[in-house]
């Protein structure tokens, strides 16, 4: 495989460099007047090597922000805040299923009464907060309270960083079990 010296070049290009008066090819793309947004990807110019880096060098991606505009992209969550559907509270639970995950549309609906046939049959009705925090301790909606502490116990062995050699990798992953113990400990089931 030949790797090209030049991040980005699309060579054998057969358009020429935007920059006036130049008659080399243009190789490398770069944002156009138009920026990309909900009605299309934007306009892109074509420039020669020493074109673009004339280009990269002068580039302001915030030039036409109001100050406040500049600090909410500048911020370490900016763009975190659109809530998409795995990351919603409700994590996409209870609504419709995702068609996309399946290779039969019956399958999504099979696959959720199957899911709430099987808390029937534990003689167990779970709200959905309490079905993600039986999936988050990996329990199933039977489990006891004896079966909730020992898994519980379990994985905060392998998660904290003074159980586990000072590796703080898990913080979030100990974070979501511990949160998920303390709700499933204070309902019905488990009290």
């Amino acid at each position: 495989m030949r790797h090209d010296k030049f991040h980005g070049r699309i060579a054998d290009a057969e358009r020429g460099c935007d920059a006036p008066g130049c008659d080399e090819a243009g190789e490398f793309r770069a944002p156009g007047e138009r920026r990309p947004g909900f009605d299309g990807p934007g306009e892109y110019r074509w420039f020669c090597l020493d074109h673009v880096r004339a280009f990269n060098a002068g580039y302001d991606w915030f030039r036409g922000m109001t100050p406040d505009e500049i600090i909410r992209a500048q911020h370490p969550v900016g763009g975190w805040e659109r809530e998409t559907r795995a990351f919603s509270p409700t994590a996409g639970i209870d609504q419709a299923p995702r068609w996309g995950d399946f290779a039969d549309p019956l399958d999504a609906i099979a696959r959720r009464a199957r899911t709430r046939r099987q808390d029937a049959a534990a003689g167990v009705m779970v709200t959905p907060e309490e079905r993600r925090a039986l999936e988050v301790l990996g329990l199933a909606a039977g489990a006891d309270r004896r079966a909730l502490r020992q898994r519980y116990s379990d994985l905060v062995r392998r998660y904290h960083p003074d159980r586990n050699g000072g590796d703080r990798s898990f913080e979030a992953r100990l974070q979501c079990v511990v949160e998920a113990y303390q709700l499933l400990r204070k309902t019905a089931a488990f009290s």
